[in-house]
C-alpha cells in the first residue's frame, strides 16, 4: 500500500499501520503536508501549519515503534485541531483578528488527551470567529469551502475540521458544539461527528472565553470528528472523563450500547416541525435511514414524542444559548441592545444576553423539566432520529446581521436560524447525538442526527454505526 493510500484510511487502520512498521509517521505527515499544499488553495480548511515541530514529533514516534515501546491508540497518527482551541506554540485565533498573533503555552484538555493517545498535530483548520456561526469564515484566514461544491459553505463552527477530513487531510479532528458546531459541518460535509453528553468531555482551553477562562460554557461541549463511527468511539474513550476540577476524586464509565443486535432496537422518528421545515429530498433520505432499521427487524415509531413541543424546547434553547454566549458581547453592547425595546435580531448570542440571574434560573428549570421528559421517553425508546439542517449545504452567505439571512427549503424561504432549531432541540438537553452521512442531494452529502439518553453516548453511536453499514457511509468528493 503506497503511503498516500493512506489519505482515507480510518484513524484506527493508520494506527496499526504505524504499529506494524508497514508505514512511518514522518511518511503519513510528509503526505499529509503534500496534500494540504496540493488541494487546499480553493478549501481553505487548514490555515496553520506546525510542520517542523511535527516533522520532529513524528520522527520520535517511529523511533519509539522502532524500540518496541509502548503505544498509544493514536501513536504517531498525523492530524488537524480546530482552531479554537488552544494548541501550545501554534498560533490560536478563534478566527478573531483580536487573537491573531496569539501562541498558547499549553494545550487545551482535549488536545492533550489526543496528544497523550500518540497523535502528531500538524495544523489547525478554519472557523467563524469566536466558532459562532453555521458557515466558517473570517478576517483573519478568509472563507471555507465545501470539498463537495466550492460555492458552498462546508458549515460551521467546526467547518474547516469537517474539510479537512471530506478532503483526506486527517484522519481524525476535534470539534466543539453548542449550536450544531460538529454536527452542521459532518451533515453537510459527509463526515461523521459525535456530539457527547454534556460534561463527559472537558472542553477547558477552548475559545472562547478568553484565553486563562476556568469556567464552562453551558451547553457548548467539544467532540470528536472523523469519517468512521468506529473512529468516533475510540476518540470519544480518549476525549471523555472528569476534568481537572473533579479528576482527584471522580471517575467516568459510560455505559455500553443498550442492544448488541439492531433488531432490538426501539427507533423514534422525528422529521416532520411546522416552524422548521426540511426539504423533500432531504426528507426521503431520513426516511431511508428509518427504512434501514425498520429493515433490520427494529420497532420503528413515527409519531412518538417527549412529552413537550417541539416550540417550548426551541424556546427554551434559545435564551439559554444567548446566556451561554452573552460572553462574547461587551457590557456596552448588551447595555445598549437591552436599553432599545427592540425585538430580539442581530448576531448569534445577543438576542437574550441581556437578562438577569433570576430570569436565567426560571428557563433552567424548564431545560430540567424537559430533560426529564425526555428521560421518560427514552424508557420506551433508545434513538430518535431527526435532521441536522433544513437542506444539504447552503452557498456562502456572510451578510449582516446574521439573522437577516435566508435560506430556501423547496418553495420557501426560511430564516437563517431556523437551522439552529433542530440541534437546539437536543443540545439543550444536553443530550449525546450522532451524525452519519445517510445520502447525498444534488451531489452534496447529508447526515441523520442521532440522540439518545444522557450519558448513554455508546447507544447512539451503535446507532450510527449501523446507519454507516446499512448506507455506505463517508463518500470521497470527486477530486480528491
Amino acid at each position: 500500500m503506497s503511503v498516500t493510500e493512506y489519505s482515507y484510511s480510518t484513524a484506527i487502520e493508520t494506527a496499526r499501520a504505524i504499529a506494524s512498521g508497514n508505514v512511518s509517521s514522518r511518511e503519513l505527515l510528509e503526505a499529509a503536508l503534500t496534500r494540504v499544499d496540493n488541494l487546499d488553495g480553493p478549501i481553505n480548511a487548514v490555515v496553520t501549519l506546525d510542520a517542523e515541530r511535527a516533522l520532529i514529533a513524528a520522527d520520535e514516534a517511529d523511533q519509539a515503534v522502532a524500540r518496541g515501546d509502548q503505544l498509544g491508540p493514536l501513536h504517531g497518527v498525523p492530524i488537524t485541531i480546530k482552531d479554537s482551541f488552544q494548541t501550545e506554540g501554534v498560533i490560536t485565533t478563534s478566527g478573531s483578528p483580536d487573537l491573531a498573533d496569539f501562541v498558547p503555552d499549553r494545550d487545551a484538555t482535549p488536545v492533550a488527551r489526543y496528544k497523550e493517545a500518540g497523535a502528531v498535530v500538524f495544523g489547525k483548520t478554519n472557523l467563524p470567529i469566536w466558532a459562532g456561526d453555521l458557515q466558517s469564515y473570517n478576517k483573519v484566514y478568509g472563507t471555507t469551502a465545501n470539498p463537495y461544491d466550492i460555492e458552498c459553505t462546508p458549515g460551521g463552527s467546526s467547518g474547516g475540521s469537517s474539510a479537512a477530513l471530506a478532503a483526506g487531510y486527517t484522519p481524525l479532528e476535534l470539534g466543539s458544539d453548542i449550536g450544531g458546531s460538529i454536527r452542521t459541518p459532518c451533515h453537510w460535509s459527509g463526515v461523521c461527528g459525535h456530539k457527547p453528553s454534556y460534561g463527559v468531555v472537558s472542553a477547558l482551553g477552548q475559545i472562547p472565553g478568553m484565553p486563562g477562562t476556568l469556567s464552562q460554557a453551558d451547553i457548548a461541549v467539544a467532540g470528536p470528528m472523523a469519517r468512521d463511527v468506529d473512529d468516533l468511539e475510540m476518540a470519544l474513550d480518549l476525549l471523555a472523563g472528569p476534568d481537572s476540577w473533579n479528576q482527584l476524586a471522580y471517575s467516568l464509565t459510560l455505559p455500553a450500547p443498550r442492544h448488541k443486535q439492531v433488531k432490538d432496537f426501539r427507533v423514534a422518528v422525528w422529521i416532520d416541525e411546522e416552524t422548521a421545515p426540511i426539504s423533500d429530498a432531504y426528507r426521503t433520505l431520513l426516511l431511508g435511514a428509518a427504512a434501514a432499521f425498520e429493515g433490520a427487524g427494529a420497532h420503528v415509531d413515527y409519531e412518538a414524542r417527549p412529552g413537550f413541543t417541539f416550540e417550548k424546547a426551541v424556546d427554551t434553547y434559545n435564551h439559554l444559548l444567548s446566556a451561554a454566549e452573552a460572553a462574547t458581547w461587551t457590557l456596552s453592547e448588551i447595555e445598549e441592545h437591552a436599553a432599545s425595546n427592540e425585538e430580539p435580531q442581530g448576531e448569534l448570542g445577543i438576542a437574550y444576553a441581556s437578562m438577569r440571574h433570576r430570569e436565567w434560573l426560571s428557563w433552567h428549570e424548564r431545560r430540567m423539566q424537559q430533560r426529564n421528559r425526555w428521560q421518560q421517553f427514552f424508557e420506551s425508546f433508545d434513538v430518535v432520529l431527526m435532521p441536522v439542517t433544513l437542506t444539504e449545504a447552503i452557498r456562502h452567505d456572510h451578510s449582516s446581521p446574521f439573522t437577516g439571512r435566508t435560506v430556501q427549503v423547496d418553495e420557501q424561504q426560511r430564516p437563517y436560524t431556523d437551522q439552529l432549531k433542530w440541534v437546539g432541540l437536543t443540545g439543550v438537553s444536553w443530550l449525546p447525538s450522532t451524525v452519519v452521512p445517510i445520502g447525498q442531494i444534488n451531489s452534496k452529502p447529508v447526515g441523520v442526527q442521532i440522540a439518545g439518553p444522557f450519558l448513554e453516548d455508546r447507544t447512539t453511536l451503535a446507532a450510527g454505526r449501523f446507519l454507516q453499514e446499512a448506507l455506505g457511509g463517508f463518500q470521497k468528493p470527486k477530486g480528491f
